[in-house]
């Protein structure tokens, strides 16, 4: 599995919400940091650093978009 986004990109990150949800009211712009190895479950991650706080996180590539 090749990954989508690239370091130095910018992308949205849907949070979670209750019971696994995505929650619409917080998506914010981050950075990708770093190209986290592909998990044993083929899910691939990343860590990004928020724009607006200092905040870092490893996210699955599901919950990133493109911002518009």
């Amino acid at each position: 599995m090749a990954h989508l986004f690239s370091k130095d990109d910018d992308v949205c990150h849907q949070q979670q919400g209750p019971q696994g949800r995505a929650d619409n009211i917080r998506s914010n712009v981050y950075t990708v940091i770093a190209r986290m190895p592909v998990e044993a479950d083929g899910r691939i991650r990343y860590r990004i650093r928020s724009k607006t706080e200092n905040v870092e996180r490893v996210v699955t590539e599901d919950q990133l978009s493109r911002p518009l």
